[in-house]
């Protein structure tokens, strides 16, 4: 066996190592969040439930606001980042009894449901809209 191609196959199987172990480590990520807390439900099963409970609130315009909201997410876990976060905004709009999805549930849901990192592109994509963000700092710096 001569060395480039032996330097190959160590190369090959460095490579399927880190990529298995990057997949490795989203399937545990997605078996934890399938794991039943205390109450019973998962992670994933309340933000079904949340949908599930506030779908008949969603108007096609919230429906586009969201999806331009979850724009910058890259397209591989877009459906994810979606469903957990209109998860969160249905939790907001049934604690304040609402019987609609407004703009202000969908940025507070939006705000509670993303990382304090990704805060930076919200705030970018309200700017563009001309939404003024300064009811929702409170909600920022937390």
């Amino acid at each position: 066996m001569s060395g480039g191609f032996a330097l190959f196959i160590i190369g090959w199987i460095v490579i399927m190592i880190t990529l298995m172990a990057i997949g490795g480590f989203f399937m545990f990520r997605k078996f934890l969040k399938r794991m039943p807390k205390e109450d019973g439900r998962s992670a994933i099963d309340w933000e079904e439930y949340y949908i599930e409970k506030t779908l008949h609130m969603w108007k096609p315009e919230q429906k586009e606001l969201l999806e331009e909201l979850v724009s910058p997410v890259p397209e591989l876990f877009r459906d994810v980042a979606k469903q957990k976060i209109a998860g969160r905004i249905g939790q907001v709009a049934l604690e304040q009894k609402s019987s609609k999805i407004t703009e202000e549930i969908i940025i507070e849901g939006y705000i509670l449901a993303t990382p304090k990192r990704d805060h930076k592109f919200l705030i970018k994509k309200l700017e563009e809209k001309q939404i003024d963000i300064t009811p929702y700092q409170p909600l920022f710096d937390r």
